[in-house]
């Protein structure tokens, strides 16, 4: 570009040089201010997840994450970086566990600060080491971002199983606005979405270097240019993939899905739970549209022990279509008498002949919400109702109902874990979620939730279906697309025939996070030799 055709040698300054400068003013950034920014980046970066999807926010907080690291004049400086980054994306992204505490504000208020503020603290270690591990590389050109984004990607992927794992928020979520973009999860999940979504969003940083380690015109803008081409070819790809996709349901298969948006401050209240019952009933048998051949309740929709209680397995029965079955959540106990005293959040799937002929155990329990880690030290009960403690289930397994693909069961927040749904050596046919998400009122949690669920049935190729008492239920294909919803915070029923998986496994359904890591490692790689003898273009740059 030049200024005028009077001097074409003159170039103008504005894209690299106004970046340069904006590098540098973050660079001289210290103290207080420093972190502060930092986590103002971080809760900036929140915006980019659902149900806002402003995927424009990546670009200014990853940008700035990476000058921010870049210019740290320590290690210590670039881990309090990554961490005080980290502090602000969870606080803003996961803010909706308040909720869950204020549910009962007299039992458990006093924990919200330090719930959201503590949690959010422990997560923001993974960002920090981030930050420390990718130091050295950033300030080197687009090689240096490589490492950056793997490095990343590498601890969402170790936050998705360290201490149990608590893969939520993930970067890649962000793109469940797109039908298109969440294909590429089929091939490497949703950590290849976030692989993809912060190496395009930290490119920018590279403006900054010195007008793009000293090049200029589209040799500084070339990969910026590449990392969105990048992202376009696989939206392209995506858009090829659903052109082709095949719209077919089971036959003879018209499930009804039973939303009652049941105030969770009312449903075990011991006077108000059969009506709780009688009213999902009453739903399960109304006339609207094709006859249901099966039912499905959600999460502890049956506030009872229902596997033990005779005459309330006969009443739900009665509503069970025929030939088909009532699915419904409830919890299961050992009997009274016998030591030690289990209870397990359950699925039953009643015929009706009132036989439960099949039962799930949720075996990934929430900390503190179904167990209480760590109970002789901390003396505080469970969030969930009762004094005994959930025990998990055996784990994954494929369930054979009458009428029915064999199905993949998953209550609450098992959906959220890649390649932990489904039983890769007995592939069903579908993925049910059941939750209660009633917890989180109208806050953007349900949101999330339904988001990650997505993107499972994209990395299986089974179509999921979901039922929640307060909202989100939905069916949703084996390509991610949502093909019946009921939204949050409304009662009613949602009818809906059952889509048909993909006769063929998805990649990362055949071989999982090996795809993951490989490319990762690749990434990593590339990066590496890329930036390897470049100069730091930015402030506070280390030598290897």
């Amino acid at each position: 570009l030049s200024t005028s055709t009077e001097h074409p040698s003159m170039e103008i300054p504005a894209a690299g040089s106004a970046m340069r400068r904006l590098n540098d003013r973050v660079a001289a950034v210290r103290g207080w201010r420093r972190l502060a920014l930092a986590a103002g980046l971080g809760v900036l970066a929140a915006g980019a997840l659902p149900p806002l999807h402003l995927l424009v926010l990546l670009i200014p907080a990853f940008t700035g994450l990476v000058w921010l690291i870049g210019a740290s004049p320590s290690r210590r400086s670039a881990f309090a970086t990554g961490w005080w980054f980290g502090l602000g994306y969870f606080a803003a992204g996961i803010y909706w566990i308040a909720f869950a505490l204020l549910t009962f504000p007299e039992k458990f208020g006093w924990m919200v600060p330090f719930a959201v503020l503590g949690l959010s603290a422990l997560l923001a270690l993974f960002p920090a080491v981030t930050a420390l591990l990718s130091r050295p590389a950033l300030g080197r050109g687009a090689g240096g971002i490589l490492v950056f984004a793997a490095g990343w990607t590498a601890l969402e992927w170790v936050r998705g199983w360290a201490f149990t794992g608590f893969p939520w928020n993930l970067i890649g979520t962000s793109w469940t606005i797109s039908d298109s973009m969440i294909q590429f999860a089929s091939l490497a999940g949703v950590y290849g979405l976030s692989l993809l979504g912060v190496s395009a969003a930290a490119m920018p940083a590279t403006l900054g270097e010195g007008g793009g380690n000293g090049k200029s015109g589209l040799a500084a803008l070339s990969p910026i240019l590449t990392a969105f081409a990048v992202l376009a070819v696989v939206w392209s790809a995506g858009w090829l993939r659903l052109a082709g996709a095949d719209d077919a349901v089971v036959a003879k298969v018209n499930l009804r899905l039973v939303q009652p948006n049941i105030d969770q401050r009312l449903k075990w209240v011991p006077d108000l739970r059969f009506g709780h019952v009688a009213d999902q009933l009453e739903m399960s048998a109304r006339t609207a549209g094709a006859s249901p051949t099966h039912v499905i309740w959600a999460e502890t929709a049956v506030p009872f022990y229902l596997a033990n209680s005779p005459k309330l397995l006969e009443f739900i029965a009665k509503s069970a279509p025929p030939g088909g079955l009532m699915i419904v959540g409830s919890l299961r106990t050992t009997p009274r008498r016998q030591d030690p005293h289990l209870v397990w959040n359950s699925l039953h799937a009643v015929d009706s002949a009132a036989r439960v002929v099949a039962t799930y155990d949720k075996f990934h329990l929430v900390p503190f919400g179904e167990y209480m880690p760590f109970r002789n030290i901390l003396k505080i009960t469970k969030l969930t109702a009762g004094a005994t403690g959930f025990s998990p289930g055996p784990g994954v397994k494929t369930l054979r109902l009458p009428g029915l693909p064999p199905v993949s069961p998953l209550i609450c927040y098992e959906v959220i874990f890649p390649g932990k749904v489904a039983d890769r050596s007995d592939r069903p046919g579908w993925l049910l979620n059941i939750t209660n998400d009633g917890w989180y009122g109208r806050s953007s949690g349900p949101y999330q939730h339904f988001a990650a669920a997505r993107l499972r049935a994209v990395e299986e190729g089974l179509p999921l279906v979901r039922v929640a008492n307060t909202g989100i239920s939905a069916v949703v294909d084996a390509y991610g697309r949502t093909r019946a919803y009921l939204g949050l915070g409304r009662a009613g029923i949602l009818d809906s025939p059952l889509p048909v998986r993909l006769e063929e496994a998805t990649p990362y359904a055949r071989l999982g996070d090996w795809i993951v890591l490989t490319l990762l490692a690749a990434t990593a790689g590339a990066g590496f030799l890329m930036s390897r003898g470049k100069t730091p273009g930015g402030a506070g740059g280390d030598e290897y």
